[in-house]
């Protein structure tokens, strides 16, 4: 049969270009090795020929496609599930193997979609509206949904997360009486802490219902109503100015081609001698391709819809135009990787709860995606950067001469 012949080759091919320990089986009872091995790590159960014209095309987007519709079961350890699915797109889609002859321009598409602001709170909302108890069965306590600052390397999610929230609000050297602005506040976790340990009032906005409601109860529960303000608003529609702008893990929502603006209305909003923080994730690709191998088409059609990465060449650029200027760059990508990595072992940890929640599908996206994002920030595939900024123009003799004060006191109480 013509589909033998073609999976014969293609796992034969693999097999001599990467030796992966992998084993693929058929809903006939036949199977093919990806490499020599005495027992593969990982099985691949092909559960009907419907399959086949996505796993002889592997970029990331067919083989998730295809998990998470349950058209394939996999057996083996999640760890080396991630690896083998970046092992057969890489050998098949670099080498040219695989069954459309286009398939390797995957790796660098830059990616672009038009943001309104209705389409940019479908696309919010989709994500983050699941369920406030999905995210509470692998996150921290406090709900912090963005990377975490392992400051020795050892500490718990939990403790990790209060590092992070610290390090941003004293990197922004935020004091009593300030008035913060947070855009896309999450759960209310960072404007929570800076009203209880740095005496800022502060305003959050988060397209999210369930994100807003949440956070609207936990400041009461805080007794920081007076101090609080949760909205649901767009960023752009925020008026006023503020003395200090946190964006957490936002920015990706935003578009490339609007990151110039994003930047400008950010810039509207600071006072004259404010300080903003944009923590947000960067493609590593210059040309701005996202996650490579089509893990940008995966992560768009399942994950997050029209979200865009760029590259960190492009976010410096884009804050000049806005009229800011970047006086401080740390990148996080190992931070990064270690929280996927707590957030992805929690999951598992919690799959009899989750697949009580969602349905098979949901399980199945958001279990490959975690794990996936761990590889991906640990091969610099990705990165993340926090960037300190103020507006552009300003005296020298404003700027702190060292980064000493931003390692100073920022340890969670």
């Amino acid at each position: 049969m013509l589909w033998e012949k073609k999976v014969e080759q293609w796992s034969a091919a693999v097999r001599a270009r990467a030796n992966l320990p992998a084993r693929l089986t058929l809903w006939d009872g036949k199977s093919y090795d990806f490499g020599d091995f005495s027992g593969p790590a990982v099985t691949l159960h092909v559960k009907s020929p419907s399959a086949l014209s996505l796993m002889l095309e592997p970029t990331l987007a067919n083989l998730g496609e295809a998990y998470v519709q349950s058209k394939i079961d996999i057996e083996g350890k999640l760890s080396d599930i991630i690896d083998i699915a970046y092992g057969l797109a890489k050998s098949s889609l670099d080498n040219g193997t695989g069954a459309g002859a286009g398939a390797s321009a995957l790796k660098n598409m830059a990616r672009y979609f038009t943001h309104t602001k209705a389409s940019d709170r479908k696309s919010i909302q989709y994500h983050y509206d699941v369920s406030n108890a999905f995210y509470q069965l692998w996150l921290d306590p406090n709900m912090v949904y963005s990377c975490a600052y392992f400051e020795n390397g050892e500490e718990d999610l939990e403790t990790a997360q209060l590092k992070k929230i610290d390090h941003i609000l004293t990197k922004i050297q935020l004091q009593p009486g300030q008035t913060l602005l947070d855009i896309g506040c999450g759960w209310g976790a960072l404007v929570i802490r800076a009203a209880q340990k740095f005496g800022a009032r502060c305003v959050g906005v988060t397209l999210s219902q369930n994100q807003f409601d949440l956070a609207t109860e936990r400041v009461k529960a805080a007794g920081l109503a007076d101090r609080i303000e949760i909205r649901l608003q767009d960023y752009r529609d925020v008026s006023g100015q503020f003395d200090r702008i946190t964006s957490v893990g936002m920015f990706e929502h935003v578009g490339r081609k609007n990151l110039p603006e994003y930047f400008r209305r950010v810039r509207a909003l600071l006072a004259d001698d404010g300080v903003v923080m944009n923590h947000g994730i960067t493609s590593s690709d210059p040309e701005g391709g996202g996650v490579s191998y089509g893990g940008g088409d995966f992560i768009d059609r399942y994950v997050f819809p029209n979200g865009e990465l760029p590259h960190i060449g492009l976010t410096l650029q884009s804050m000049q135009q806005g009229g800011l200027e970047a006086f401080d760059v740390e990148n996080l990508r190992r931070h990064y990787a270690r929280t996927l990595r707590l957030w992805s072992d929690a999951y598992e940890a919690h799959t009899e709860q989750v697949r009580a929640m969602v349905d098979e599908e949901k399980f199945r996206i958001w279990r490959v995606y975690l794990a996936g994002c761990a590889y991906a920030f640990e091969n610099d595939d990705v990165a993340i950067y926090q960037i300190v900024g103020r507006k552009a123009g300003r005296a020298a003799k404003t700027l702190p001469w060292s980064r000493r004060y931003m390692y100073a006191g920022a340890v969670a109480a």
